[in-house]
C-alpha cells in the first residue's frame, strides 16, 4: 500500500518541484504552494460525484461531448474557478510565473488524488504509464492555465478579462483534444498521443520561459 501511494504521488511531486524551482524570482512560499496542492487534491471528490451523476443520467451521448464537457469541461472549469478565487484574488504576483506555479500545484494535486484512486483499483503496474500521460498532461494543463492567470494578474485593467477567459479556454481545449484522442483512437493510439504530448510540453515550456521575463 505504501509503495502504491509513493508510486502515485512521486510523478506529481517531481513535476511540481521542477516547475517550482524554475521560478527565477522565487516569490512563492512553499506553504502557499502546498496549500494549493491540497486544494487540488480535494477537488477530485466533488468532480467525481458530479461526473458519475451526469453519466448515470445519460447526459453525455457522444465522445466529443464527454471529452469537452464531461471530462475537460468540468475539471478545467473547477480548477480555474478555484485558482481564480483562492489565488488570483488574494495573492499579489511578482511575475506571470507565479501563476504557473500555482496552476501546476492545483492541477498536480488533482492528478495525485486521481492517480492514487486509479492505482488502488487497477494496480501499481499502471504507474509508469499514468506518470507519462494523465499526470504529466494535468501538470501541463495547469501550467498553461497558470500562465494566463499570471498574465491577467499583471495586465492592465482593460486586458484582465481577456487573459482570465483564456486561462479557462486554452487548457479546456487542450484537455478536450487529449481526452478525445484516447476515447476515439483504439488502434495505434501512441502514434497520435505521443506527438500531442510533445506539443503540450513544447507549448507549456514556451509559456514558462516567457513567464519568467519581468514585465514593466
Amino acid at each position: 500500500m505504501i509503495a502504491l501511494i509513493i508510486a502515485a504521488l512521486a510523478p506529481a511531486i517531481s513535476l511540481l518541484s521542477y516547475f517550482y524551482l524554475r521560478n527565477e524570482y522565487e516569490s512563492n512560499t512553499v506553504l502557499q504552494v502546498a496549500r494549493t496542492f491540497v486544494i487540488g487534491a480535494l477537488l477530485v471528490f466533488p468532480i467525481m460525484v458530479l461526473q458519475y451523476a451526469l453519466e448515470a443520467e445519460g447526459i453525455f451521448q457522444s465522445d466529443w461531448l464527454y471529452s469537452f464537457v464531461g471530462a475537460a469541461g468540468l475539471e478545467e472549469f473547477f480548477k480555474w474557478f478555484l485558482l481564480y478565487f483562492t489565488i488570483y484574488k488574494f495573492v499579489a504576483f511578482q511575475t506571470r510565473y507565479d501563476g504557473i506555479v500555482y496552476g501546476a500545484a492545483l492541477s498536480l494535486g488533482f492528478a495525485s488524488a486521481e492517480n492514487v484512486m486509479y492505482l488502488m483499483a487497477a494496480g501499481i503496474d499502471y504507474a509508469i504509464g499514468r506518470a507519462f500521460l494523465p499526470v504529466s498532461s494535468h501538470a501541463l494543463f495547469g501550467v498553461v492555465m497558470g500562465y494566463y492567470i499570471g498574465c491577467a494578474q499583471i495586465a492592465v485593467q482593460e486586458r484582465k478579462t481577456l487573459w482570465t477567459m483564456m486561462a479557462l479556454a486554452v487548457p479546456l481545449i487542450l484537455h478536450g483534444i487529449y481526452d478525445l484522442i484516447l476515447l476515439t483512437i483504439h488502434e495505434n493510439v501512441l502514434v497520435i498521443i505521443v506527438p500531442f504530448m510533445f506539443f503540450l510540453w513544447w507549448f507549456a515550456l514556451s509559456r514558462t520561459k516567457k513567464a519568467n521575463e519581468k514585465m514593466a
